[in-house]
């Protein structure tokens, strides 16, 4: 099964031929070649690296507006029901992303399907602006893969990437600090 994650982090194509086929086929197989990291999220490596995931994902870690752009195409065979349900659940984040302490994590979300005249979609279906008031908070909220203890991530933001996922044939995300 696909999930979200993988799906966010799969940069390379799959595999045209299984093992067992290309066996089958007297194919060679050869493993796919580790995804290349853009830079910003080799930053965002070397920046949690460097003050670790406590810090990293801290309410107070880097303040300011940060928004997380997150734009879905859903898989053809996905029905509007099921679309609807992916969205209800994503916004549902906005009241069930919190930290241990109860404290809230998102500061706004806001969703709508593409509807640009432009014709420079890629495809998406629908998007998803989420806000945050700071770093650390989008940190804590996003998770995996970038932080891997279970008590810095987001439990709700993770249950609902693994429950996407298998809708989702891409996923884009693009997250930036609001310059005043």
């Amino acid at each position: 099964m696909m999930t979200y994650s993988k799906l966010f982090c799969s940069l390379t194509p799959v595999l045209a031929c299984s093992a067992s086929l290309a066996v089958a086929c007297a194919l060679p197989v050869k493993a796919a070649p580790a995804p290349t990291l853009g830079s910003a999220a080799l930053a965002v490596q070397k920046d949690v690296a460097q003050v670790g995931e406590a810090r990293f994902t801290a309410p107070d870690y880097k303040p300011g507006t940060v928004r997380h752009m997150v734009m879905f195409q859903f898989k053809p065979s996905v029905t509007q029901a099921q679309r609807a349900e992916v969205t209800k659940r994503f916004m549902a984040l906005a009241q069930l992303s919190r930290r241990p302490d109860g404290t809230p994590v998102i500061a706004a979300l806001e969703a709508g399907p593409q509807n640009s005249g432009e014709n420079a979609d890629l495809g998406l279906d629908y998007g998803y602006l989420v806000s945050f008031k700071s770093a650390g908070d989008r940190n804590y909220y996003v998770g995996r893969p970038i932080v891997q203890k279970a008590e810095y991530f987001d439990p709700a933001h993770d249950a609902f990437k693994t429950f996407a996922g298998p809708y989702l044939q891409k996923v884009v995300v693009f997250d930036f600090p609001v310059t005043p």
